[in-house]
């Protein structure tokens, strides 16, 4: 059961997320509102499509979840085997997603320092970059000897 609900809700996200699934729900939300004086815009006429989108919607939202839970359970995996193949790599950060919310919060402080100390050591290899570049310029525009 369960392989069968990850393969159909992966079809119909990749179905659904096409442009031509959006032309065609535009092309029904069209011939609905065009048939509108048809049915004099009646009750009826507008229970339709209000049905119809909060049925699909209702619908939509455990597709989108599934798949939105197997990606990232899939990035998760990834990561730490990026960080599990990184020599010095911190292996305390592989259960992260399972850490509390004040120690996420920690991490996030730390990692701002972190971010901050390194900050000028960036704009310096900026600048070197551009040293070597306006040295490679210069170069170029000197004629042969």
């Amino acid at each position: 059961m369960n392989e069968f609900f990850r393969k159909f809700a992966h079809k119909t996200s990749v179905i659904v997320g096409s442009p031509w699934s959006f032309i065609v729900a535009v092309v029904i939300i069209l011939a609905w509102a065009l048939s509108g004086p048809l049915f004099h815009f009646s009750d009826t006429w507008q229970l339709v499509i209000n049905t119809s989108t909060t049925i699909i919607t209702f619908l939509m939202v455990f597709l989108i979840q599934n798949t939105q839970n197997r990606d990232a359970h899939a990035i998760h995996l990834k990561l730490d085997e990026l960080l599990r193949g990184v020599k010095d790599a911190r292996t305390e950060l592989v259960d992260l997603e399972d850490m509390s919310d004040e120690e996420l919060e920690k991490l996030q402080a730390e990692f701002s320092k972190l971010r901050q100390q390194n900050t000028p050591l960036i704009s310096d290899d900026i600048k070197d970059v551009e040293t070597v570049l306006e040295k490679r310029k210069s170069r170029k525009k000197e004629p042969p000897k």
